[in-house]
């Protein structure tokens, strides 16, 4: 037997929610919805009740093992390109750290990490709707080609 399904939401662990919150509202554009007691708070960028889920475990504890298997990022699409550029310049702007890359043929993604490490992606879809099209292989993209977008 076969039946639709999507990604509902992601759930985070973190060390301190308010920090995390924090990050989610004004990295991500994200609102907080709902929350539960001091231990849950639900965020959302839709209609949806929430994207993600992020749950306080505490300030001890321990990171996940850096080669050991689990999530490796969530990722978050934007409509263009220069909702990409403009995504890249605040998040560098609210001091994140970001790695860039053009994956040739499919879409331009940015790599970064939440205050506790959880990994994150933003990414623009660059086959405009033609799925046919193939990864061509990854290449840096280029920070003119960056602020040319915004520019432009």
């Amino acid at each position: 037997m076969t039946f639709p399904a999507k990604i509902g939401h992601a759930h985070l662990k973190v060390r301190d929610l308010e920090r995390a919150v924090e990050f989610y509202t004004h990295a991500l554009n994200l609102r907080v919805n709902d929350r539960w007691e001091e231990q849950y708070v639900f965020l959302t960028g839709t209609e949806m009740h929430h994207e993600i889920a992020l749950q306080r475990v505490g300030p001890e504890a321990p990171d996940p093992p850096p080669h050991g298997v689990g999530l490796y990022h969530v990722a978050f699409e934007v409509p263009d390109k220069r909702a990409f550029a403009l995504a890249v310049q605040h998040l560098r702007q609210m001091g994140v750290e970001v790695a860039t890359v053009d994956h040739v043929g499919i879409s331009w993604a940015m790599y970064f990490s939440d205050p506790d490490g959880n990994g994150l992606e933003i990414y623009w879809d660059s086959r405009g709707g033609d799925t046919s099209r193939r990864w061509l292989g990854n290449r840096p993209i280029p920070e003119q080609e960056l602020l040319d977008t915004l520019t432009g």
